[in-house]
């Protein structure tokens, strides 16, 4: 990158502390013993330890597991009745994580177990840590640098998956725009929203041809989604992987990289080599579809299960319309 590095972040504003991505985690007690059972004969060794991990949004278990003959893995296990979304969401990951390259920075998955109402996946353990919130400038050019090897080793797409952005998923503007038409004041959000809330919603709708392309996303990345170990950044949790332009990945990260202390998202994406050559229109496009997704389900009611989220949806959602106004220039 140019300049000699990132900037250090903009000092604290008048906002609440950055939220941490924690939800309401299961502990490794509450798996039943034929599940346990089913992952010993999987990884072909007993489980004599499991350290949880508070890390991350769903509501089901997260662990590191010791085994006898002191290998580690790291599980992640739900029921269906717990969630039945964050279900869905394991079950994607079985199907896509084993079809990524090592180019992914993706840890292995080496089993999965799906006996409903029961998913369970083990995945490698890399060891490492999440990046120190707040953002370190240095923590945070590594992550972005990586991004900029899986621009170029998964360009073309070594996988056929759906686009990261379609339009049915990223309406939010426009669903806001209904409510408005139907008597709500939209009190509740940013009066520089509403008053161009029109013209938010015709970028918005360019969103899905404006982030077409033929690289392979992971599409969440955040902290919570990171690990480092010394020798590599890896990224964990894919199943909202798809395909898109190589700048996705790096433009969405950026509002939760604001949000939790680090720089703002403009004075890192205009520097990377992945944004070379992109079409601003196109990017503000898509900024404002992201604003949009965070805002829109940042007012929807909590879920007693995923404690928090809301908020972190609702910050996000903030950083991202912040620089939506910046790049509009109004």
């Amino acid at each position: 990158m140019r300049g000699g590095g990132l900037p250090e972040p903009p000092p604290a504003g008048p906002h609440p502390p950055f939220p941490a991505a924690r939800g309401a985690r299961r502990d490794w007690d509450e798996l039943p013993l034929e599940l346990r059972a089913e992952l010993e004969r999987g990884l072909g060794d007993s489980i004599v330890a499991a350290e949880s991990i508070p890390h991350g949004f769903s509501p089901g278990v997260a662990a590191r597991v010791r085994l006898a003959r002191g290998g580690t893995a790291f599980v992640k296990a739900l029921s269906a009745g717990w969630n039945p979304d964050a279900a869905s969401a394991h079950r994607r990951e079985a199907r896509i994580t084993p079809r990524l390259p090592p180019g992914a920075h993706a840890p292995q998955l080496l089993l999965a177990i799906d006996a409903e109402p029961w998913i369970a996946l083990a995945f490698e353990d890399v060891g490492g840590r999440p990046p120190d919130l707040p953002w370190r400038p240095a923590e945070v050019e590594r992550v972005t640098a990586t991004l900029a090897d899986l621009a170029v080793a998964l360009t073309p797409s070594p996988v056929e998956l759906a686009p990261v952005i379609e339009a049915e998923d990223f309406s939010e503007l426009a669903r806001l725009a209904v409510a408005r038409d139907g008597g709500d004041p939209l009190g509740d959000l940013d009066p520089w929203l509403v008053a161009h809330l029109d013209r938010l919603v015709e970028l918005e709708a360019a969103a899905p041809a404006a982030a077409a392309g033929d690289t392979l996303l992971h599409a969440d990345i955040r902290a919570d989604n990171v690990v480092l170990t010394d020798q590599r950044v890896w990224l964990v949790d894919w199943p909202h992987a798809g395909v898109g332009a190589a700048w996705v990945d790096l433009l969405a990260m950026l509002p939760s990289v604001a949000m939790q202390g680090g720089p703002g998202p403009e004075a890192v994406f205009a520097d990377h080599p992945v944004a070379t050559g992109a079409d601003p229109e196109a990017v503000t496009a898509v900024v404002a579809a992201l604003a949009g997704f965070f805002i829109g389900h940042g007012r929807e009611p909590e879920l007693p299960e995923l404690p928090g989220l809301r908020v972190f949806q609702r910050r996000q959602g903030t950083e991202a319309l912040r620089w939506l106004r910046q790049r509009t220039g109004t």
